[in-house]
């Protein structure tokens, strides 16, 4: 009787552990079917190659320079989102990602948290695609709200329609599926917390908020509320975006996953969020009328800002302070330019540069070239002897003050032509207005010195350097360019490594 019941307490032990892991747990299929094959893509895998393929090569995105950490991509049948989606992918092609995390939404299951299929296989027409188990361990039943619900998956579109694009983009990779329902705020937190410990300071996981935009009956509508949400994305204000969603002045149907994303994405120092596409499902099917279902497609990418290398050493920047000052005490003694030769390659290089002078604190003279025609070096020559003597804003600088006056450099980057002023980053960018004959510049110190907003910055500029009116900014046949500018002066060149 003894070993009779120790044996049925051991079996029964084993049958609550069985019964737990059912119910706790869920049950996770060795391979997961696909939900939408052949109605969202089609279920043929060399079409949907072939399809897919089509959409990448047609999308033309803008570079970027850091290293993409994060997509925002539609999830709609492909004939309506899958060119806007081609954008994101375009851009990680052939990147060795190793994990790559995709977050959905519930649209067929009203569930509340957050739900992580915790390993396995998920399957498409073009292969199958397994699941990094030991990662999505790192999220599992970490918080009571991030558990295992089979019934997210069971017929959820969300995710699965970003795996083709992903199958003909990227090699040897695994994947982390991830179904968010209804979440509080902290909720999104915490999913970002655990997946920035699971991510660690790996450089190889890439993810994938899968969302679309507006949902409703009138086109109009659309654009309106959609660039509205994007000015959130854009700013990558999580909270507001948070608010913005749960007020209905916002949509994005995968909303909590971005939210997630953009939490996690700038508490890993990846900060700089673009907007590659957007459209929505009345330009495409070209149905532009009030009472025809219209949805929103966006596509953006997040990346760190690249701090990058300097152009210039110490050493370089003091040697082109040393030609803008000897240069305007030779011009102001005898009235030339003095010869100046240089083998160094950077000061050869033909670059755009501002020299600023200034006086016991004020501005004495700024004159410089956007884009550079000669040698670097020879800028710089010139464009200190203008500053010190063409400045119609200022009388010359004579010889006998020039021991007071401190002296600035400039360098710019090359010119990019932009049509959305979201682009613009106040600090970091300049800023050159252009509408027929007239132009007028800010370089990237401007914001700094003043304090002003983007629109006060703009306005400014139109109508103090331009000539133009206040608003012209916001005129579509402005042309508006941005650029970067490394600045030092004579009192900080000697802390440049």
């Amino acid at each position: 009787m003894k070993v009779f019941g120790s044996r049925f307490i051991v079996n029964s032990s084993w049958f609550m552990v069985v019964i737990f892991c059912v119910f706790k747990f869920g049950y996770a299929q060795d391979i997961k079917e696909p939900n939408v094959s052949g109605s969202f893509y089609p279920g043929d895998s060399v079409q949907l190659a072939s399809m897919v393929d089509q959409f990448l090569d047609a999308a033309n995105p803008e570079p970027i320079e850091g290293e993409i950490f994060a997509l925002i991509s539609p999830h709609a049948g492909y004939g309506y989102s899958g060119q806007t989606a081609a954008y994101g992918y375009k851009l990680i092609k052939g990147k060795p990602y190793k994990t790559v995390v995709v977050i959905g939404t519930g649209h067929n299951y009203a569930f509340s948290g957050v739900s992580v299929y915790p390993e396995g296989i998920f399957r498409t027409p073009l292969g199958d695609l397994e699941i990094d188990k030991d990662f999505a361990k790192n999220l599992l039943y970490q918080d009571e709200e991030i558990t295992f619900e089979p019934a997210a998956f069971a017929k959820e579109h969300s995710v699965e329609v970003e795996l083709p694009f992903l199958q003909r983009s990227l090699k040897d990779f695994k994947i982390v599926p991830i179904v968010m329902g209804d979440c509080s705020l902290d909720t999104c937190k915490k999913l970002a917390g655990l997946l920035k410990s699971a991510i660690g300071a790996r450089k190889d996981v890439l993810v994938v908020a899968s969302t679309d935009m507006y949902h409703g009956y009138d086109f109009q509508e659309t654009e309106i509320v959609d660039q509205l949400t994007i000015s959130y994305l854009k700013n990558m204000d999580s909270e507001g975006l948070y608010y913005g969603l749960r007020e209905g002045k916002l949509q994005l149907c995968g909303g909590f996953g971005v939210v997630s994303t953009l939490i996690l994405a700038k508490e890993l120092g990846h900060n700089k969020l673009k907007v590659l596409n957007y459209t929505n499902s009345a330009v495409v099917t070209g149905k532009k009328a009030k009472g025809i279902w219209t949805v929103g497609y966006v596509a953006c990418a997040i990346d760190q800002e690249r701090q990058g290398v300097p152009m210039l050493n110490k050493q370089q920047r003091k040697r082109l302070l040393e030609i803008a000052r000897n240069s305007i005490k030779v011009y102001l003694e005898n009235g030339k330019n003095p010869e100046i030769k240089e083998n160094d390659p950077v000061l050869l290089k033909e670059l755009g540069a501002f020299v600023t002078l200034h006086g016991h604190g004020d501005l004495r003279g700024c004159i410089g070239n956007l884009i550079g025609s000669k040698p670097l070096y020879l800028t710089i020559r010139d464009m200190a002897i203008e500053s010190a003597t063409g400045d119609p804003r200022f009388s010359p600088v004579k010889l006998s003050e020039l021991s007071d006056i401190e002296i600035e450099i400039s360098v710019l980057s090359p010119m990019q032509k932009i049509n959305d002023v979201g682009l613009i980053e106040m600090g970091k960018h300049g800023v050159l207005i252009k509408s027929g004959y007239r132009s007028g510049v800010y370089l990237p110190q401007v914001a700094a010195e003043t304090g002003w907003s983007k629109e006060e910055f703009l306005s400014s500029l139109c109508a103090h350097k331009a000539g133009l009116a206040p608003d012209a900014w916001k005129d579509k046949n402005t042309e508006i360019y941005i650029f970067s500018a490394e600045v030092f002066s004579e009192k900080d060149a000697l802390s440049v490594p």
